[in-house]
């Protein structure tokens, strides 16, 4: 690799005070008229190539920071002074609360209950029960598989997921039928939120796009999460559930939490852990498709591990090259594509100085294809995510699931359950895409432009 630092606080030296590279907005018009919003955010990675850089956006000017050296001062040496207070996060706030999704006495209490449930002696615990929810979904699938009759990615990944997770989340009290009518809601809730996000400063009393649509979901959400928890009160709380460990935990001054807060937690980790990892699996398909000499390669290693049964336990850490598979679409295909965060008082980061009020923009999908970081960053190669090579890199070049504080909780739990979602659909199908070439877009996660439809034939 280009780069064998591992800190980067440790292997430089203070860079001289500068002032950012600044992207003129007329530029920016340009980008979005030739290329969309996707076309845009390349066109501001290949100017700014690890650089801060200044977007001029009319009176919103934002600073990118994409480099390594500068994610470590914002999000580890210097994370009080950048917490999660821009717009994206305020909008985003009215769906997921101000517990495991917000900031503050709230969001530690929260995240120290739910830590354990995420933890890797609970995911080894738990490695029968996903192995058994994934072997359902797929022989469930097998009901829709037919010769000419493709399959649409995206709804098939989400109800695998939505399968895995439902009994983490709920133990036994949520049938699937209702855990897939949450998922959908709490998917529109998220989405309507697009122009309020957007428009951060239009008051909540003047209606907007998706309001409508919001109000609904949301009212969907409540309508099924309530009386699961009223019932889980009632019950002996001595499951492993998500929701049981919500009940049993306690809120920042010590007291239990109520009903909103544990169905704003369990709302935040469907919008983490539920649309994100089916979106990723559904990359995962494209990736394949296009890089046959992969697909290759990743079936061979479960043919040689797994063998024609079901996975098992064992079999998870034993796939290795189908888990840097993995690694590489989420570093291709990242997600989370944008995370803001705000500067609370006047800073200094790599020689440019940040006001206090300002807003930075971390992007994971840019910082992927940082080429002074990365050789041949757009080419698609997971022997990128070998050991040594790993080790080799500044630990914030690869963030797909955050860094510091925030970093996503779910990300052991996604990788066990894509690994074993991957490797029990190939064990008994031969896939592939179906249709045109698919190019991403951006919205609120980078997504598919089309649904992706997928040919499954069995072996």
């Amino acid at each position: 690799m280009s780069t064998a630092i591992r800190s980067g606080t440790a292997a430089t030296s203070p860079r001289p005070p500068h002032a950012p590279h600044v992207i003129p907005l007329r530029r920016l018009l340009s980008d979005v008229r030739r290329g969309g919003a996707l076309g845009f955010l390349d066109s501001a990675g290949r100017q700014s190539q690890g650089s801060i850089t200044r977007m001029n956006v009319g009176p919103f000017r934002p600073f990118l920071v994409t480099h390594p050296r500068d994610l470590e001062h914002v999000l580890r040496a210097h994370a009080e002074n950048y917490p999660r207070g821009a717009a994206m996060w305020s909008a985003l706030g009215r769906l997921t609360g101000g517990g495991i999704g917000g900031e503050g006495n709230q969001w530690q209490a929260s995240r120290e209950i739910l830590q354990s449930a995420f933890s890797a002696r609970y995911l080894a615990a738990m490695s029968e029960q996903m192995i058994t929810s994934v072997s359902g979904a797929v022989d469930d699938l097998g009901t829709r598989v037919g010769p000419g009759r493709p399959i649409d990615a995206g709804l098939e990944m989400t109800r695998m997921v939505q399968r895995v997770i439902n009994p983490v989340f709920f133990g036994n009290l949520v049938p699937d039928e209702e855990g897939d009518r949450l998922g959908a809601a709490i998917a529109t809730a998220m989405g309507s939120l697009l122009w309020r996000m957007a428009m951060p400063f239009v008051p909540h009393r003047v209606p907007m796009p998706g309001d409508r649509a919001f109000h609904r979901s949301t009212r969907t959400v409540n309508e099924i999460l309530r009386p699961v928890i009223t019932a889980a009160r009632k019950g002996p709380r001595d499951g492993d559930d998500v929701v049981t460990r919500l009940l049993n935990g306690t809120g920042a001054g010590g007291e239990s939490l109520t009903d909103e807060q544990i169905c704003d937690d369990i709302v935040a980790l469907f919008v983490a852990g539920s649309e994100s990892s089916a979106i990723a699996l559904t990359w995962v398909w494209v990736a394949l498709a296009q890089n046959p000499e992969v697909y290759a390669r990743v079936q061979e290693e479960v043919d040689r591990v797994v063998g024609g049964g079901r996975p098992r336990r064992e079999h998870i850490r034993q796939l290795t090259y189908t888990n840097q598979m993995l690694n590489e679409v989420l570093r291709i295909y990242s997600v989370g594509w944008a995370v803001p965060r705000m500067a609370t008082a006047d800073d200094v980061i790599g020689g440019v100085p940040i006001p206090a009020g300002s807003t930075l923009v971390i992007s994971p999908y840019l910082t992927h294809r940082v080429e002074d970081v990365w050789e041949r960053p757009l080419e698609f190669d997971p022997d990128r995510f070998t050991r040594e090579r790993v080790r080799a890199r500044h630990p914030l070049a690869y963030l797909p699931f955050g860094d510091g504080g925030h970093q996503c909780l779910g990300q052991h739990f996604f990788s066990q359950e894509a690994s074993l979602i991957v490797a029990t659909l190939l064990t008994r199908y031969r896939v592939g895409l179906h249709g045109a070439p698919v190019e991403p877009r951006l919205s609120l996660t980078l997504q598919p432009r089309e649904s992706v439809e997928l040919e499954l034939v069995p072996r």
